[in-house]
């Protein structure tokens, strides 16, 4: 043990396509301020290459998960997800994450929270940031959460094991309703024009809008979308607004600081023919819709497990944004694919109208995960409280 610091257990695990440090919560500081400083710490923020630490300088690779026994009867684990910021001393609780969700099962089984059992575990997941259950079913073998498998996702090399996350019961997560406005589509106004939106919350909420009304055609990268800073500021302003509107933030000015990660922002558009900035050919015949997503004011380079989900979700509400770009023999199909930056993504959703109201009956992904690490990170002692 170093004089100078401390040692943190930790696993890394990629989830979907995305990474993350999996931390006991037990193995954390139970005051909020200190716990932030350590978990800052381990990650080398901020600082946008995290030199001096296990954050990976990107987005999809800054993410944290907190496994914890579960605190509702219902729960076999708690998870608590976090979005550590490099560019802020910041971490930000205020979303789920579907892709380093897919890799909590497997890190439970692995670690003994949950009985495995051959050959499928299934795993009910304590969604600590928005108070619901994750019903995940993991492949086990030889007591282990399997990694071997036929399973392909667009966005991760080779294939894996495959995970189906069962999201239904996240309708209304963070806003107590699938529409939180209670309008299908709402109007955003920027500098006296009006943009057409409709704001879904499943899994996260999010805000949908047309690539053609900001004036783009929706297949674009996300380094040509980044680059282009009037309208990354315009994405942010109606975004800001929208999370204003569902009270998330006071003014919308303030979304950018105080919840960058939630609303994500999603433009979608009618299927088409495009190329993945990997080199991929994406045909239109081969997908439903097409949507590029922006969370923690950058653009994400495939789609997100809870985007996945929501978008699935905004499908089956007639008149949305989603619905009306949808390919129309999807809109009876139970699965859709969503090409996203780097392939295809699909989602199984259905609904139901009662009383008025769209009841979110099904919403299901599939991913693969997998440990890559087990061992300690060293923090400093000066970062812990004295």
């Amino acid at each position: 043990m170093h004089p100078e610091m401390k040692m943190v257990k930790c696993s890394i695990m990629r989830g979907g396509t995305s990474k993350g440090i999996f931390i006991m919560k037990n193995d954390l500081p139970k005051d909020a301020e200190e716990r932030d400083k350590v978990i800052l710490s381990v990650y080398g923020s901020p600082d946008l290459r995290q030199i001096d630490g296990l954050g990976g300088a990107d987005v999809l690779t800054s993410k944290l998960a907190i496994i914890a026994p579960p605190t509702r009867e219902d729960a076999d684990v708690d998870y608590t997800f976090a979005q550590v910021s490099f560019a802020e001393a910041f971490v930000d609780y205020g979303g789920n994450c579907g892709n380093i969700s897919s890799a909590v099962g497997p890190f439970a089984i692995n670690a003994g929270l949950v009985e495995a059992k051959e050959p499928i575990t299934t795993v009910r997941i304590h969604l600590t940031n928005s108070n619901n259950i994750l019903v995940a079913e993991v492949p086990v073998k030889d007591g282990k959460a399997a990694v071997e498998g036929d399973f392909r996702i667009d966005g991760v090399p080779g294939t894996g094991a495959k995970i189906t996350l069962d999201w239904s019961d996240t309708q209304g997560a963070f806003t107590g309703k699938l529409l939180p406005t209670g309008n299908v589509k709402d109007i955003i106004s920027v500098d006296g024009k009006d943009y057409p939106v409709s704001i879904v919350d499943a899994g996260n909420p999010l805000v949908f809008i047309k690539a053609e009304d900001i004036g783009i055609d929706g297949t674009e990268t996300p380094q040509q979308i980044e680059s282009n800073k009037a309208l990354m500021d315009l994405i942010e302003q109606i975004r800001g607004r929208a999370a204003e509107r569902i009270n998330m933030v006071e003014s919308w000015e303030l979304a950018a600081t105080k919840t960058p990660y939630v609303p994500f922002f999603a433009i979608v558009s009618a299927s088409k023919d495009y190329t993945t900035f990997d080199g991929k050919e994406i045909k239109a015949k081969d997908i439903d819709i097409v949507s590029r997503l922006l969370f923690m004011l950058r653009m994400h380079k495939t789609y997100p497990g809870t985007g996945t989900v929501c978008t699935g979700a905004a499908a089956r509400i007639p008149g949305s944004v989603v619905w009306e770009v949808l390919k129309e023999e999807a809109k009876s199909r139970v699965s859709i694919n969503i090409g996203h930056p780097a392939g295809i993504i699909p989602v199984e959703s259905e609904a139901e109208v009662k009383d008025g109201k769209v009841i979110l009956k099904k919403a299901a992904m599939y991913r693969t995960a997998r440990t890559i690490m087990d061992g300690y990170v060293y923090v400093r002692k000066s970062v812990y409280n004295k």
